[in-house]
């Protein structure tokens, strides 16, 4: 019955694909801007209607002015759970994901930026990231580096904080986000499999690819999430991006409420 039920699941994301990708196909080719982002926003609902990923949201998306969301990482399952309540944003992601199979075709048509971890590269990402902010673009980014079964939160890479603090750019606000899975296939996380149900993290069995993963999950009853959008941090009080990545990282950790008690 599970399988049957994960095979319909897959069956609609499909049809959700063909539906939504033409459509912003069209959009891109005309328009890269804030209405280029409404259409990836309806698809990340519609995948966590399929998959049935429910987000619990707690505090104030802020929106007055040019941010940087700054998130914890458990899953690639963060990206749509994160833009069904946030529109307006692109994320920014390592260059591997580019090649992924779909999801970095999917990616690409909402205006990810791709950063590559090896120095060679590390000028075009920190390039390529001064140019979306140029545009007036927000950015929502997972400064650990990584994924984590979300039980805690691994120290912020400060050269990610360094966009914020580049001269000649307007003050960015940045805003602490985090995600936390509060429940997997209809019940409390009690044990590894539980967490690794949503999680998909660097200490997994390499051999635990996405697809298989994504299979998994979808022969599921889903997850529930708890998402907090902390209070916001203006860039300009800080002049050191240590600091400033150790401050946000402390307001992230910190929203780890029910992994902490656990």
């Amino acid at each position: 019955m599970r399988t049957f039920i994960a095979a319909i699941k897959m069956i609609a994301f499909v049809g959700l694909c063909l539906l939504i990708v033409p459509l912003q196909l069209v959009v891109m080719f005309f328009h890269k801007g804030r209405y280029a982002y409404i259409l990836p926003h309806l698809w990340h609902k519609g995948a966590c209607a399929i998959f049935r990923i429910r987000v619990q949201k707690t505090g104030s998306i802020y929106t007055n002015s040019q941010v940087l969301y700054m998130s914890n990482h458990l899953s690639y399952l963060d990206i749509p759970a994160i833009s069904s309540i946030l529109c307006f944003g692109s994320f920014v992601a390592k260059k591997d994901v580019a090649s992924w199979p779909l999801f970095g075709f999917l990616s690409t048509l909402q205006q990810t930026a791709f950063i590559s971890r090896s120095r060679g590269d590390a000028k075009k990402g920190v390039n390529a990231l001064d140019t979306m902010l140029e545009d007036g673009k927000n950015l929502i980014i997972f400064p650990e580096g990584t994924s984590t079964d979300g039980q805690s939160v691994l120290d912020f890479k400060s050269s990610l904080f360094s966009i914020a603090l580049r001269e000649g750019l307007e003050e960015l606000i940045i805003q602490p986000v985090t995600v936390e899975v509060l429940s997997a296939n209809g019940h409390d996380l009690k044990t590894q499999d539980d967490r690794d149900l949503y999680a998909w993290h660097r200490d997994m069995d390499d051999s635990i690819e996405l697809h298989h993963h994504l299979w998994s999950f979808a022969k599921s009853s889903g997850a529930v999430l708890s998402i907090t959008f902390h209070d916001i941090i203006h860039s300009k009080e800080f002049s050191d991006r240590k600091i400033l990545a150790k401050t946000c990282h402390d307001a992230v950790s910190n929203g780890l409420q029910f992994s902490k008690a656990a």
